[in-house]
């Protein structure tokens, strides 16, 4: 019989909680000297950095803020916000990460939701800050950054600039001990019917998420790996979801970090080449910039590393990536989720395999990350078979999810009906695990009784030399319910037809890729494609705005 005693904890056994400020210790010892730059033009070590996050948490005290009070952040991507997705949390508070692409009044809604206590902001938000301020429901400190300008005139009633407060503040602040469930940051999703969702998540979620996801990247045997000798630079706002939480896989991996600031491309492909940038993550469209302006083709890119998220990456955008040798490919997430559900990395079999294979896999939904329970399921939360045909929608489960939307209990219980985390998306999965998400609930076009995957429309397009972007929608129709309807983009100025467009899918259908009844009915050749506030394509704009036509 085992004998209790035996195992025991000893009497002062260390119980050790999982805290945001665990991720900086190994860092702090072996990577002390590694640089946070912003723009290139202010240069960290992580232990001068981790000073700063001392003396920014004293600075935040001094002002009256302490634990359990939200502190919002109104920034461009820099190392001021990295010192406060550690600073604000470590001390007890939760960091409101603004998205600052939203409007002013759903800003303001988002400021008065959080019931923030400090609002820190760059100078470049400071009007839009004064026009709302009258009408947030109670008066916030506010804290403004100057960023290297002349002293900032303005109306709000402040309590000092960042640096300021900085430079006189102690750096040996004394970090509380906390529960690990103690609640670290909140965001809001811009959502597609009402106000904006507050999404949360506490110390433990996120730090059981930045293992998850450093285990993933780095346990790739060289396709997209993420190890300790890279140069990590984000071009995913670091408003939005922790910037997929990779700022926090770099510190606790002791990368050198750089942040960019505004994203511009001219200055992401300059930072790149200067700063040696091998790691990176962003949506489709950020990389088709990249891609696309006329710096680029000066740029070495073959070093680099990108995860490419946020909606599909289609077969021609990553065609065009590998043609300058990035390591371009798929992950995939939702703000719910922290974010990372999956990430395509090929395996050394598919690494052989001809050129348009190994695209077709990159441009898949991707693997799950370790620790995630991931399942393709029917009306009854059944799973379907893994045949990779059978779509289903994506439900999940992982210790680390949003445990719900800030008071509001009605679409937290939607959101986890049945003890699944439902994403809205439709997919499937195949034998070897690879998921693809074939369309959005929402997105998916209705016609008669077909079901007409919008991104299998949108990377059929991409194909076609001479397309730079599109985006398809269903819109009304009369007969059918819902007709297809694709804009498209072209490529650099190009010179592009309506009809050589419609015989590519004309050609699909020969070939059996689509039905007949997935051909557009439409195809508008347009100059630009409505995007959200994350650089997403905004497919609840667009059907409004061609609807009646």
């Amino acid at each position: 019989m085992l004998d209790p005693t035996a195992t025991a904890p000893a009497d002062e056994a260390f119980d050790d909680p999982l805290l945001i400020g665990s991720l900086l210790r190994s860092t702090l010892v072996v990577a002390a000297e590694r640089e946070i730059v912003h723009e290139g033009r202010v240069r960290l070590t992580y232990r001068t950095w981790r000073e700063r996050v001392g003396r920014l948490a004293s600075a935040l005290q001094a002002c009256g803020i302490g634990p359990g009070d939200t502190v919002a952040v109104m920034d461009w991507d820099s190392h001021r916000y990295l010192e406060c997705f550690f600073a604000v949390p470590m001390m007890g508070a939760v960091l409101h990460t603004v998205n600052i692409r939203l409007s002013p009044e759903q800003i303001r809604y988002t400021i008065d939701h959080a019931d923030d206590a400090a609002i820190i902001v760059h100078r470049d938000f400071v009007p839009m800050l004064e026009a709302i301020a009258p009408s947030l429901r109670a008066r916030p400190r506010i804290i403004t950054i100057d960023d290297g300008g002349p002293p900032l005139a303005t109306t709000l009633e402040t309590v000092g600039e960042y640096e300021v407060l900085l430079a006189s503040a102690d750096a040996d602040f004394e970090f509380p001990a906390l529960d690990e469930r103690t609640r670290a940051t909140t965001f809001y999703t811009t959502g597609t019917t009402g106000e904006p969702k507050g999404v949360h998540y506490s110390h433990r979620k996120l730090v059981l998420h930045t293992l998850s996801v450093a285990t993933a990247v780095g346990s790739a045997s060289g396709q997209g790996r993420f190890h300790r000798d890279d140069v990590y630079m984000p071009v995913t706002p670091m408003f939005h979801v922790h910037a997929w939480g990779i700022p926090y896989v770099a510190t606790l991996l002791g990368v050198k970090q750089v942040y960019p600031g505004r994203y511009e491309p001219a200055k992401l492909l300059r930072l790149i080449a200067e700063e040696g940038v091998t790691f990176s993550h962003g949506v489709p469209t950020l990389l088709h910039m990249l891609l696309e302006h006329p710096d680029s083709a000066a740029v070495d890119l073959g070093r680099l590393k990108m995860v490419v998220g946020g909606s599909a990456m289609s077969r021609g955008l990553a065609a065009a990536a590998l043609a300058r040798g990035i390591d371009a490919f798929a992950g995939y997430g939702m703000s719910e989720t922290c974010p990372v559900l999956t990430v395509a990395h090929l395996d050394a079999a598919a690494l052989a395999a001809p050129p348009d294979e190994q695209i077709r896999l990159r441009c898949k939904t991707g693997r799950p990350l370790p620790l995630i329970d991931l399942r393709v399921a029917d009306e009854d939360l059944a799973p379907v078979p893994r045949d990779g045909s059978t779509v289903g929608e994506v439900v999940v489960r992982a210790p680390w999810f949003t445990p719900g939307y800030l008071a509001d209990r009605e679409r937290s219980n939607a959101l986890w009906r049945g003890g699944w985390l439902h994403t809205g998306d439709l997919g499937h999965q195949d034998a070897a695990g690879y998921l693809q998400v074939t369309d959005r609930l929402k997105d998916v076009i209705k016609s008669g009784g077909e079901w007409i995957s919008s991104l299998v429309l949108e990377d059929l397009a991409s194909r076609i030399e001479g397309v730079g972007e599109a985006a398809a929608i269903g819109v009304p129709d009369a007969r059918w319910g819902e007709r297809p309807l694709l804009l498209v983009v072209p490529a650099g100025g190009r010179d592009l037809g309506a009809d050589a467009v419609r015989a590519h899918f004309e050609r699909a259908v020969e070939r059996g890729e689509i039905s007949r009844y997935a051909v557009p009915e439409r195809i508008e050749i347009v100059d630009a494609i409505a995007k959200t506030s994350v650089g997403k394509i905004d497919k609840k704009r667009l059907r409004t705005e061609w609807a009646g036509d």
